[in-house]
């Protein structure tokens, strides 16, 4: 059994720093590169694709809302086919600096805001995977594990990442427990080892009300703006050893196409 890693990274911004992406890459097997609009700048980007290519790791687009003050994280109202052209306008700006450090997109994850609204509400699901079959339908889409996204994009003929969240909780309908909810995000590497360990071993994981939720996913994500990121990533990669799971990027994860 495999199981791919993923981390969101290349979110700092002008003269503001988050997170330590270089000791991150050297746990994870994905990437998911910020494009600009809820984080990221041409610099940070550049250099975020340049570490990618160090490191030989296989690199994602991270699009999100324009929406730098928010971080993503704020909902947005859209006109139709602006999630669309969001999507697109960030993803081919990443693939240029890709280009230049000879890297091939494996994958597109939204971000935040963009990323919950998808995983519920029909239409934004329809436009991220119209998308993605615009620009390239060989993509994989990452998406919540079991989400309506997730089914929609099946039934489009995308390759599709289920994905579980290591450091963050989930609610009793299998969603993300929000931000602003105590418990929400995750920071002891003993219950993101019991979690791991379960969500492998059982394909459950235990929600913040003690029901067990049934997630079938390929990819593990840790945030490297979570306290304590670089041990959590260390746990997760320990936990994946200890269930005799390989790590290993989300393109040999899934089925050929």
């Amino acid at each position: 059994m495999r199981m791919d890693i993923n981390c969101d990274m290349g979110e700092s911004f002008g003269a503001y720093s988050l997170g330590d992406d270089e000791k991150m890459m050297g746990l994870v097997t994905s990437v998911n590169i910020a494009c600009g609009y809820h984080a990221g700048d041409p610099g940070v980007m550049a250099a975020t694709a340049a570490l990618a290519a160090k490191y030989r790791l296989a690199v994602g687009a991270h699009p999100g809302y324009p929406d730098l003050l928010g971080f993503g994280r704020r909902a947005m109202q859209t006109f139709p086919g602006e999630i669309k052209n969001y999507i697109l306008y960030q993803v081919g700006a990443l693939c240029a600096f890709l280009k230049e450090n000879r890297l091939r997109l494996q994958h597109v994850k939204p971000h935040g805001a963009l990323y919950n609204l998808a995983a519920k509400e029909e239409r934004a699901a329809h436009e991220v995977i119209a998308a993605l079959k615009a620009y390239d339908p060989e993509l994989i889409l990452v998406v919540p594990a079991g989400s309506l996204c997730e089914k929609m994009a099946v039934s489009a003929g995308l390759r599709v990442a289920g994905e579980a969240f290591a450091d963050r909780a989930y609610l009793a309908s299998g969603e993300l427990a929000p931000r602003t909810m105590e418990g929400a995000v995750i920071g002891d590497p003993e219950l993101v080892r019991q979690r791991v360990l379960s969500l492998v071993r059982s394909g459950r994981i235990t929600s913040l009300d003690g029901r067990q939720i049934e997630l079938k996913a390929q990819t593990l994500c840790i945030h490297s703006d979570t306290a304590g990121a670089i041990r959590l990533a260390r746990t997760v990669r320990e936990a994946l050893a200890q269930a005799g799971v390989d790590a290993a990027p989300m393109g040999s994860v899934l089925p050929g196409l």
